[in-house]
């Protein structure tokens, strides 16, 4: 088992707070941006296009 200090760690894209890796994030480690779901709410949309197909 890891200390959590030896963790991976991120900037919150919206609060600009440090935060660090959870098991439940495992599989999109590189996708997460946000420290929680407030966060996630709280940020403008994504303006990238949509997807067709």
């Amino acid at each position: 088992m890891r200390k959590k200090s030896e963790l991976p760690t991120k900037i919150c894209a919206h609060c600009a707070l440090p935060f660090t890796w959870r098991k439940k994030w495992a599989r999109d480690w590189e996708q997460v941006k946000y420290c929680s779901e407030r966060c996630r709410r709280a940020a403008p949309p994504d303006r990238s296009p949509p997807q067709s197909g």
